[in-house]
C-alpha cells in the first residue's frame, strides 16, 4: 500500500469539493423575476389631468412591488416622504384583478408629478398583471385615474 503525503490528500479533497460545489451552484436557478420590469401606459384623471404612467415591478417570491410616477397627478403643494396612500388596480390573468397598496413616496414639491411605491402586493408564478387604475389619497383628497392605454411592453409576467 502506497503511503499518501500529508495535507496534500486534504487539498486535493477541497479543491475537487470546491470546483464541484461552483458548478452546482452555476447551474442552480435564478431568483424569480418579472418580466418587463419597466412599463408604461397613459391614465386620464378627471379633474386632476391626464398623461403618462411608468410602473416599475420586482418580484421576491410572492411578494411583489410596483413604484408608479405619473404625470397625470402634479403636487399642488410640497408634500412630506410616505404621504400618499395609493391604490393601484390590476387585471389578473386576463380576468379578475388584484390590488397593490401602500403608503410609500417621496418627497414631492410642488409642481412635481406625484411618485409613488413600492406597492406591495402578493403574486404567484405565472400571474399576468396589467394595470387599469390608480387611486391616489392625498391631504384626504381621492384622484381616481384609469388607464386609457394598455401597457406597454405588456402585462407583468412573475
Amino acid at each position: 500500500m502506497k503511503h499518501l503525503r500529508p495535507g496534500r490528500f486534504g487539498f486535493r479533497t477541497a479543491l475537487v469539493v470546491a470546483v464541484a460545489t461552483a458548478g452546482t451552484l452555476a447551474m442552480a436557478p435564478a431568483a424569480p423575476a418579472v418580466t418587463p420590469g419597466t412599463a408604461t401606459l397613459t391614465f386620464n384623471c378627471g379633474f386632476y389631468g391626464s398623461g403618462t404612467g411608468t410602473l416599475t415591478a420586482t418580484q421576491n417570491g410572492t411578494a411583489a412591488t410596483i413604484s408608479l410616477s405619473t404625470s397625470a397627478i402634479t403636487s399642488p403643494i410640497p408634500l412630506g416622504a410616505n404621504s400618499v396612500a395609493s391604490t393601484l388596480t390590476l387585471t389578473k390573468n386576463g380576468s379578475g384583478t388584484t390590488q397593490f397598496t401602500g403608503k410609500a413616496n417621496p418627497a414631492i414639491p410642488a409642481g412635481s408629478p406625484v411618485s409613488t411605491g413600492p406597492l406591495k402586493g402578493t403574486v404567484a408564478a405565472g400571474d399576468r398583471l396589467e394595470a387599469t387604475s390608480l387611486k391616489v389619497v392625498v391631504l384626504g383628497i381621492t384622484a381616481t385615474c384609469n388607464a386609457t392605454s394598455k401597457q406597454s411592453p405588456g402585462p407583468f409576467v412573475f
